[in-house]
């Protein structure tokens, strides 16, 4: 298994993986997995060459006062784990990768973000539309 922090390095590898003909599952998680994530790789397995596990926890979806300080990370615990599980390679940014200093484009859903869990954590989904789609662009799956 492979440990990827850099974004370009990931976006490069997986150019490499794709040209090379191979097909690509993402399994985008903030880490601390757990077993609900081991049957994602699983299945990712199954249907795919090559499988990425993204272990990044978002800032951006996170609001004022939430817990992102006390979210629970164990990269060492995670790492084994998706060696475990069979991950190719896991893309562990840091948020300056992913959200250099001049970041400013953000992905707005216009309606789920209005209700239930959006109503009441209002820049929610904004993080969340907006990390995967920067996830998907980085991997290609």
């Amino acid at each position: 298994m492979r440990i990827v922090r850099s974004v370009v390095e990931m976006q490069r590898e997986a150019e490499r993986l794709r040209l090379a003909g191979n097909t690509i599952a993402l399994v985008p998680t903030m880490g601390y997995l757990h077993h609900g994530h081991v049957s994602l790789i699983e299945h990712a397995k199954r249907n795919s060459d090559v499988v990425i596990l993204s272990v990044f926890v978002n800032p951006t979806q996170f609001g004022p006062g939430e817990d992102f300080e006390k979210y629970p990370r164990d990269p060492a615990r995670d790492e084994r784990i998706a060696v475990e599980a069979g991950v190719d390679i896991v893309f562990e940014p840091d948020a300056s990768e992913m959200y250099p200093g001049d970041f400013r484009t953000y992905v707005d859903e216009q309606e789920v973000s209005h209700i239930l869990e959006g109503k009441i954590r209002p820049s929610h989904f904004r993080g969340v539309t907006t990390v995967v789609a920067k996830l998907f662009n980085i991997c290609r799956p």
